[in-house]
């Protein structure tokens, strides 16, 4: 499989359009677009400004919290995984010592 060549897509982010240069799928970097699009409309919609600066650091920083919680659900599943696998892993021992 040959890797995408580097392409540029149009996409619209807060009433402003920008040409995003990047590898891969086009309709996912639409879809990043759209999804900072829509964070920026609800802090806007939320503080009531005008500064579209000031929207988008807000909105960056409602995105890292996603992201930061995300990654600590998933640490919390990795342990959870990872406790049950070694119970698991210690019952399998248990019961072939017991066949033998």
């Amino acid at each position: 499989m040959e890797p995408n060549p580097t392409q540029v897509v149009e996409v619209k982010i807060y009433n402003q359009t920008y040409y995003i240069r990047g590898e891969g799928d086009t309709e996912y970097i639409e879809q990043l677009a759209a999804y900072v699009d829509l964070r920026m409309k609800e802090v806007a919609a939320g503080t009531m400004t005008a500064d579209s600066l000031r929207v988008a650091i807000l909105a960056a920083l409602n995105i890292a919290d996603e992201l930061y919680k995300m990654r600590r659900k998933i640490e919390q599943i990795d342990n959870t995984i990872n406790e049950r696998s070694t119970e698991f892993s210690q019952l399998l021992d248990s019961l072939l010592k017991k066949a033998k």
